[in-house]
């Protein structure tokens, strides 16, 4: 039977742990800049159009949803929509609010990213469908309820 970690105190398995996802996250995050620039995208392109293809979305939610502030969404999507890859809309519920949206360009150069992305792909393909189910689920434990089904 093992001990418990002391209080306040993590484990050297709980390090190991927090070590290997710091390691998992640089990968992704530097998979990522690849990618985009690629793309002749920067990094918050990438991600502002990512997520603009998946829905539309009010700006000040696409500012929350990149944690910055709303006039820094409004200079990355100014890039996107010189490159026609987004455009800003009336919002049909609220008309008084500005829906960004992907164009159909955008939606394009956004399935060519995730597309790219090799780290994002080619490790996981090495763990089996079951693996693969437990690290989904582990990281849903993890994330809270907020992450979804």
């Amino acid at each position: 039977m093992t001990t418990p970690p002391a209080p306040g105190r993590p484990d050297a398995l709980t390090l190991e742990v927090v070590e290997l996802i710091g390691e998992v996250v640089a990968r992704f995050h530097a998979d990522y800049e690849e990618a985009a620039a690629e793309h002749a995208l920067t990094g918050a392109q990438a991600r502002l159009l990512s997520l603009l293809s998946l829905e539309p979305l009010p700006m000040r939610r696409l500012a929350q949803r990149l944690k910055c502030e709303p006039s820094n969404v409004t200079g990355i999507m100014d890039r996107l929509e010189a490159r026609g890859l987004v455009e800003r809309r009336p919002d049909p519920a609220d008309r008084r609010v500005k829906l960004a949206a992907a164009t159909a360009e955008g939606r394009k150069v956004a399935r060519s990213l995730r597309d790219s992305l090799r780290f994002a792909r080619e490790p996981l393909a090495g763990l089996s469908e079951g693996e693969r189910v437990a690290l989904r689920d582990a990281l849903r434990r993890m994330l809270g309820p907020a992450t979804g089904s």
